[in-house]
């Protein structure tokens, strides 16, 4: 009897010492989500700032700001999957040296053409750095209810890093120069490092079938062309352009073939046979058009504060505060209104709100108008978060439980995609809106109008630079350039938000049931929740 009573309370204390550590392990891997999470927002004040020093042009500062997402999402399945070949740990802590060095690399950029590089860098470590630290937690969190739990924490971090971002991005530019927003990445990485070492356990897949690497490198450039395509028609390329068409069809040849090749393949990088089912492919689509609207709008109303509204970058992110507070607020409700509503009616309510929300901020203009922006913003955080839990939600759910892994796969990339496209698309609009309103305006050389048409910032640098009646001139067209083309832009993602409410009508009316009751299915409920705002 003694032995059993000593043998049960060794037990409990290798259970309590095994908790402890998992509860270390969550802090680890939420600095790393943080991190990623930061970097997704940090540099979005900062954009007028390096179009001050840098100069570069439209397409430049678009890639600027793109290639970081861009690059995340079409490395996620290359290395999500190479993890579960050579050990989820040590594709992790490759990622924080890398993240490292690309965000020293970034700090000391004196071109766009370097940041642009850094930023991809930075990408390729957020790719390591993502699929890696879910696995890891979901392996270190075996209890379902440990494991909500910790996502939910996980989740806090997430919104906390999207609010955080702008907030501290504003910060050291009042203090320092556009490259100190970078610097904060590498004290954390360098503790990061030795700790993740010593204390992250390593992992692997069942290493069923050869590891697809050919199938994950067409994925990745044949998200690069399509993308790259549609940034050159953003541009103003012609349409029949060589450097227009040829990465277009490069880039969709590669994805049909990726498409055919893990169709043909006894085990495949993902499994398609997931998207033949409505709801999956649905959510997919859903997760993608609510990111395209969310990182888009952000982008623009950054520079709508700064530049039009001559706010500083402090005020900035805290005038953007109140949509990551909203979308955290739906992040907390969304289980207890999906078990309400449904999927399809949640999905679809959030689309309807956020296309609300969208044209209410058209109704901005030249003056601030604080309760106006203030409505606008939590309306438009709560509405995309509600969508985008639903969507997450159903997705996965859907997917047959040997699939998890695969479903999950495709969610980051459908998130992290639908925000890469976001900012080229409606940045594009943006340019196509602004552009054109400044050819003609009276006192104002040809030359300078057509310069003034890059971008804002550039507007401004070329008014100072005529100075007098003409310059004064050139800033006010300008102004109201950007104005205008920002009505046209959120037309424009109120419209793909109202596409999004009718596509969502294909998801269940009731979340799946189980036996007599509705499916909680924690681990994959909170997955949703951990993807709030990043």
């Amino acid at each position: 009897m003694s032995g059993t009573t000593t043998a049960a309370a060794a037990l409990r204390r290798r259970a309590a010492g095994a908790g402890a550590n998992r509860w270390v392990v969550l802090v680890v891997l939420c600095v790393s989500l943080l991190l990623v999470a930061v970097d997704a927002t940090v540099l979005h004040v900062a954009v007028p700032a390096v179009t001050e020093d840098l100069k570069p042009g439209g397409i430049e500062l678009l890639w600027i700001v793109d290639v970081y997402p861009l690059v995340c999402a079409s490395l996620l399945i290359l290395f999500g999957t190479l993890g579960d070949r050579v050990g989820r740990r040590r594709v992790l802590l490759l990622g924080y040296a890398l993240f490292g060095v690309a965000s020293g690399l970034a700090a000391v950029a004196d071109s766009a053409q370097l940041l642009i590089v850094a930023r991809a860098l930075l990408g390729v470590g957020g790719a390591m750095i993502m699929p890696a630290t879910l696995s890891i937690l979901r392996q270190v969190f075996p209890d379902r209810r440990e494991r909500a739990l910790a996502i939910g924490v996980w989740s806090a971090v997430a919104a906390v890093g999207a609010a955080v971002g702008p907030l501290l991005g504003g910060f050291l530019l009042e203090h320092f120069w556009w490259g100190s927003v970078f610097l904060v990445n590498i004290p954390l990485m360098l503790v990061s490092l030795p700790v993740g070492r010593l204390l992250l356990p390593e992992s692997k897949g069942d290493g069923d079938g050869p590891w697809d690497v050919v199938g994950a490198l067409m994925a990745a450039a044949g998200l690069f062309g399509v993308v790259l395509g549609v940034k050159r028609l953003g541009g103003g390329e012609p349409v029949g352009s060589l450097f227009t068409v040829l990465p277009l069809v490069a880039g969709a040849a590669l994805l049909v073939g990726f498409v055919r090749r893990q169709r043909r393949r006894k085990h495949p990088l993902v499994d398609l046979r997931m998207f033949a089912r409505p709801a999956f492919s649905t959510s997919v689509g859903c997760i993608v058009l609510a990111m395209l609207a969310l990182v888009g709008l952000e982008l623009i109303a950054a520079q709508y504060l700064q530049l039009v509204l001559g706010l500083s970058p402090l005020e900035t992110g805290l005038r953007l505060l109140p949509l990551t507070f909203a979308a955290m607020a739906a992040g907390l409700a969304g289980a207890r209104m999906l078990r309400r509503f449904g999927p399809r009616r949640m999905v679809c309510a959030g689309f309807c709100l956020t296309a609300f929300a969208v044209v209410l901020l058209t109704a901005l203009g030249r003056t601030d108008d604080c309760a106006l922006m203030l409505t606008g913003f939590v309306l438009l955080g709560f509405g995309l978060e509600t969508t985008l839990f639903g969507a997450y939600e159903s997705m996965l759910s859907e997917a047959p439980p040997e699939q998890a892994g695969g479903a999950a796969a495709i969610g980051e990339t459908s998130y992290q995609l639908g925000a890469g496209i976001g900012i080229a698309l409606l940045g594009s609009v943006m340019n196509a809106a602004y552009a054109p309103a400044l050819s003609g305006v009276p006192g104002v050389p040809e030359s300078a109008s057509s310069s003034a048409g890059h971008s804002l910032g550039e507007a401004y640098e070329v008014a100072a630079r005529l100075g007098g009646a003409a310059g004064a001139a050139l800033r006010h067209a300008a102004r109201d350039a950007f104005v205008h083309g920002l009505h046209v832009t959120l037309l424009v993602s109120a419209g793909l938000l109202l596409l999004g409410a009718v596509m969502a009508l294909r998801l269940p009316r009731v979340m799946q049931c189980e036996g007599n009751g509705p499916v909680e299915v924690p681990a994959q409920r909170d997955a949703a929740e951990s993807r709030v705002s990043v």
